[in-house]
């Protein structure tokens, strides 16, 4: 059988081939490079250097021991939004006659390197068509100078201001930071004198007209109470209310005891209606006559017991004392009625000054009312004066305040100096290790792109890579000879015949094809022999060539009784049983994959999880241990590809034996072993078998 080859449009670029032209070119790139350098060098160095100096301000309300309490007259006691207030800073430093000021302190007229209009590439073309700019005096164009020299910044979220100013001179770079920096505070200080001694007039006024306000708001107050006897007496509450309580509670106690007093008489005379003892009633106990009654008829009782012993009870004693104590409980009984008589006297005592005090409390609630009305334009009244009360002393300690605050030196300013600018050391422009390090960095980063370039446009650094087309050709037959070939003879031809193709346009034939048990056979006597001890096994086709090779090892490695062990790491058929996808992700110990299938042989399944972890080194150290462990060590890879997991075993100790159909395209071969090859596998051997086709009928 023979086949035609047509070429594939798949490009690669070949980075070896890029890396040597770079190589090739390495003198000639550092010495432009070099030679860049010293140029840009050389230039620099006749670049006028320029010197940046820096002052900080900070910018709060401040106060001294005469004024800590109070707050800045203009801003109320309020709080100062941080943002306006610094960029209201920021401008004032800017501003023309601050500038102007600092322009006099320094005489920068006289300054070169300020009064000197300069360069302008617009003025200049303007100037050659006949339309140059208007000539500008000499303080706008040191102010203009100055402006362009100087940076005025907030320090990130603080009340720090950074003012930096450059110039050829490290001297007066850092006197101009340091003239703006005290201008800007002296003017702040002088504008809160102003500020303050304007407010002081002001309240000065105020207060005048104030004063009077006040006390006629306070003198209606005083003649509304007096005309409406709407008098406060303790703890503020008025008169009205403090009776009301006063009456409230005397007839709530007056109640009470006449409750009391009728609930002790309605006891007595129950008791007395019973006829029971009236011993246990203490407004009974405390009578005067019935204690004397009491104790007598004790003693009867005591002297009817004692006659009793001797007597008996018809005997005119006994019946003479009985007689006694009978007239004694008839007397007690009517002291206790009087007793109960005296109680509800009392009850209706209190009855009737209950009543008495409701007609006062009566008359004390229309009084109340009408305080109640006199009281809500008492309440106007007060409020009235209250607030021209409190707006007078306010405008007192605010006008006692600023005047403290005129006086010399009793008024900080809310900026002063945090940094005074020194002379810079190093100039701040131009930074020439920095320029040098960008212009090194472009030269190579550009030539090497230009070299790139090149090469990759005139296809020196590009490859070709052929794809069989199916066509078929009679023009180079293989003899049948070639069974006799090796393994590595039959790759080296298949490459000689690709180059061929490419070179000439003329497909190759296919090699003849070989029995396929010499390639099984020839395997499994190298893996019986203990020449190979963990193979790899790669499929070009995906089908069930790899489970035959598979079926084939085992079967003859345990007819000569060797251990072995096979790793499914390519079949992606999940398991119940723990395997290679939960080793490599760490789901489980290398103990828990091995499965035991016999005596001598033993299996780690595919696993758990649908996908294998190829970032995991696990799979690469079980495969070493299994290596010291059995004879052989039987690894499925899967398809030679993207999908293949061949890179987890990168590094160990095993031969990659690729397993294809007998009627496989050598150009596919060649391509499968150039990708084993890229994974840094060296291919071993090539095992053929024959292709399985359904019977059609």
């Amino acid at each position: 059988m023979s086949s035609d080859f047509e070429r594939a449009d798949d490009v690669r670029m070949d980075v070896g081939a890029l890396i040597a032209a770079v190589l090739s070119r390495g003198l000639r790139i550092v010495l432009v490079t070099v030679l860049l350098l010293v140029a840009s060098a050389a230039v620099l160095l006749f670049i006028p250097k320029s010197y940046e100096s820096s002052a900080s301000l900070l910018v709060e309300p401040r106060s001294n021991i005469y004024t800590r309490a109070a707050m800045d007259v203009t801003s109320g006691g309020n709080a100062v939004n941080t943002e306006a207030l610094m960029s209201s800073q920021i401008e004032l430093i800017k501003s023309r006659d601050l500038l102007l000021e600092v322009v006099d302190s320094e005489n920068l007229r006289s300054v070169p390197e300020f009064s000197n209009a300069g360069f302008s590439p617009i003025g200049f073309v303007l100037r050659l068509i006949g339309r140059g700019p208007e000539q500008r005096s000499v303080d706008e164009t040191v102010l203009g100078n100055l402006a362009d020299r100087m940076t005025v910044i907030r320090e990130r979220d603080s009340a720090v201001i950074s003012i930096y100013v450059r110039s050829t001179d490290a001297e007066l770079a850092a006197r101009i930071a340091n003239a703006i920096a005290a201008a800007h505070v002296k003017r702040r200080g002088a504008q809160s004198l102003t500020d303050t001694a304007d407010a002081t007039v002001w309240l000065e006024e105020e207060i005048d007209k104030l004063r009077p306000k006040v006390s006629a708001a306070e003198t209606a107050v005083a003649n509304y109470k007096v005309e409406n006897d709407l008098f406060v007496g303790a703890n503020s509450i008025p008169v009205t209310d403090q009776q009301l309580t006063v009456v409230a509670t005397q007839i709530a106690e007056a109640q009470q005891r006449k409750n009391d007093a009728q609930a002790r008489s309605q006891v007595i005379r129950g008791l007395l209606d019973k006829g029971q003892s009236l011993d246990g009633v203490n407004d009974v106990r405390n009578s005067v006559v019935i204690q004397g009654l009491l104790e007598t008829k004790a003693n009867l009782q005591a002297e009817l017991a004692q006659k009793s012993t001797t007597l008996l009870s018809n005997h005119p004693t006994i019946k003479a004392l009985k007689a006694q104590v009978g007239e004694l409980n008839k007397q007690i009984t009517s002291e206790a009625d009087r007793v109960a008589d005296s109680l509800e006297a009392e009850a209706k005592v209190e009855a009737d000054l209950e009543q008495r005090l409701r007609d006062d409390l009566t008359r004390a609630k229309l009084t109340a009312g009408d305080a109640t009305k006199g009281g809500v334009t008492l309440d106007s009244l007060e409020r009235e004066a209250k607030a021209q009360r409190d707006l007078l002393e306010n405008y007192l300690a605010r006008y006692s305040d600023a005047t403290s605050r005129t006086a010399s030196n009793s008024a900080l300013p809310d900026v002063r100096i945090v940094s005074e600018a020194a002379p810079s050391v190093e100039p701040a422009s131009p930074k020439i290790p920095l320029i040098l390090g960008a212009i090194g960095f472009v030269a190579l980063a550009l030539q090497i792109g230009a070299i790139l370039f090149g090469e990759l446009m005139s296809g020196r650094a590009l490859t070709e890579r052929t794809r069989a087309a199916g066509l078929e050709s009679e023009d180079h037959v293989y003899d049948a000879e070639a069974t006799e070939i090796d393994n590595d003879m039959v790759d080296e031809a298949i490459d000689d015949e690709l180059e061929h193709a490419v070179e000439s346009g003329i497909a190759p034939p296919p090699l003849a094809a070989r029995p396929a048990d010499d390639d099984v056979a020839q395997l499994s006597a190298a893996v019986t022999t203990h020449q190979l001890r963990t193979v790899l096994l790669a499929s070009l086709d995906g089908g069930q060539e790899t489970l035959m090779v598979m079926d084939r090892l085992l079967e003859d490695a345990l007819m000569s009784d060797l251990s072995a062990v096979v790793v499914d790491a390519g079949s992606g058929e999940t398991s119940a049983l723990l395997g290679l996808t939960d080793l490599a992700a760490e789901q489980a110990d290398y103990g828990d994959v091995m499965q035991r299938a016999g005596d001598n042989l033993a299996e780690v399944p595919w696993g758990r999880l649908p996908s294998l972890d190829r970032r995991s080194s696990r799979p690469s150290t079980l495969i070493e241990a299994l290596a010291d462990i059995y004879h052989v060590v039987i690894v499925d890879t899967g398809r030679v590809g993207v999908a293949s997991s061949l890179p987890l075993f990168a590094g160990a100790r095993a031969t990659v034996v690729l397993v294809t159909s007998e009627d496989a395209s050598p150009v596919a071969i060649g391509v499968a072993r150039r990708d084993i090859a890229a994974l840094g596998f060296e291919l071993g051997r090539v095992v053929r078998l024959p292709a399985v086709r359904a019977d059609v009928a």
